[in-house]
């Protein structure tokens, strides 16, 4: 049976990030019954053909703010996904939330809705790098959340935060990562602040507004991280990613070991894998996003069951560098007998400088696989680039 991830955008917040460069859209209200409407429609859509006839594995609510909507618009979204699908059994649920937007009773709402884990957008406990970052929340509300969530009976929690925000110093990223790990989450995404075009960090770089931290202390973060999260027993599975045993994000893992997922919801994105690799006339993997636009999305659902704006068919060597670079990102690397049975050919034939890595001790032989060495870790963006 068919087993793929299902991705829900939620695309409103109470107020736009500057770094953000997510699909999202600050509103003081939000078409919310209609949306959720929209959201159960284009579920239908595609449970009605045959690409998506299969059992879903993991479900994600990202955004935007998906704690902005009511328990029970996502239990009504749960429940057309319970009535279209077969589950695997557990799911994993993940809803993500701003720790400025729930209390216990929402928060209990949201586990009898079907949610089984929250991810709190944290992002810092420092009250001037909150201000900065455009964060909602102070970090006592951030702290709470973790409590209450727990309260509510979630027993699994993620906290995002973010290093190398501009004026940050080292001793401020260490106190962040202590008083994350003091509240006990069972998942921490530590991610490298970074300055994507068409968002508001961005322009103000190029203004002179905000300087970019340093190369080195970006690298001293990122190992200042790794130290002590490892030290207080979450182990790095992914480049940004640390989890108790057990807790990885399974969602997130489907994306990076190539594995199909269908999204919904306004900008959201899909894959389907190509054809099995003896048709080499097939593509090999196709893609597409939605409209972007929240109230056209709507609009277009309504009007045919999907909201498709951007479609592609991969070519194999695209396909075959982008499942390389994505499995790469894990610190188990990926499985060279699954790129061979995928792709209908061996990993050193088809990247012949992969050698060139391996012999400067960049890439590692990992039982039938392949994965980046710690000095590979360091210039993982470089690295990369070579497969794409």
């Amino acid at each position: 049976m068919r087993r793929f991830s299902l991705y829900i955008h939620i695309p409103y917040c109470a107020a736009k990030c500057p770094y953000c460069d997510f699909n999202s859209y600050a509103a003081a209200q939000w078409p919310e019954a209609e949306y959720v409407r929209a959201l159960v429609s284009e579920l239908e859509h595609y449970a009605a053909g045959a690409e998506w006839r299969g059992a879903v594995h993991t479900v994600f609510f990202g955004g935007g703010t998906p704690s902005l909507f009511a328990p029970a618009s996502i239990a009504e979204v749960l429940g057309a996904v319970g009535r279209l699908w077969g589950r695997d059994s557990p799911v994993e649920i993940t809803l993500e939330a701003n720790p400025g937007t729930v209390t216990l009773d929402k928060l209990r709402g949201f586990r009898g809705a079907g949610i089984d884990r929250m991810s709190f957008g944290v992002q810092s406990f420092q009250p001037r790098h909150l201000e900065r970052l455009g964060r909602i929340h102070s970090a006592a509300e951030a702290s709470d959340a973790v409590a209450l969530a727990r309260a509510a009976g979630f027993d699994d929690v993620n906290l995002d935060l973010i290093f190398a925000v501009p004026g940050q110093t080292p001793a401020e990223w260490e106190a962040d990562l202590r008083t994350a790990v003091a509240l006990g989450p069972d998942h921490v995404s530590a991610y490298n602040l970074t300055f994507e075009e068409g968002t508001a960090f961005h322009a103000m770089r190029a203004r002179g507004q905000l300087r970019q931290a340093p190369e080195e202390i970006e690298v001293a973060m990122f190992t200042r991280a790794q130290e002590l999260l490892g030290e207080a027993g979450y182990a790095p599975y992914e480049i940004s990613n640390y989890a108790r045993r057990g807790r990885e994000c399974r969602h997130n893992l489907n994306y990076w070991r190539g594995g199909e997922y269908l999204g919904v919801g306004a900008g959201a994105h899909s894959f389907l894998a190509g054809a099995p690799a003896a048709d080499v006339a097939a593509a090999a993997g196709r893609r597409w996003s939605n409209e972007k636009n929240p109230n056209v999305y709507i609009r277009r659902v309504n009007e045919a069951g999907q909201a498709r704006a951007f479609a592609e068919s991969l070519a194999a060597p695209q396909a075959r560098g982008e499942f390389v670079f994505l499995g790469l990102r894990l610190r188990d690397g990926f499985d060279g007998r699954e790129f061979a049975r995928r792709f209908g050919i061996e990993f050193f034939a088809a990247f012949p400088h992969a050698r060139t890595l391996q012999d400067d001790g960049l890439l590692l032989a990992n039982g039938s696989g392949w994965r980046l060495s710690e000095r590979g870790l360091m210039v993982a963006d470089s690295v990369f680039a070579t497969f794409l």
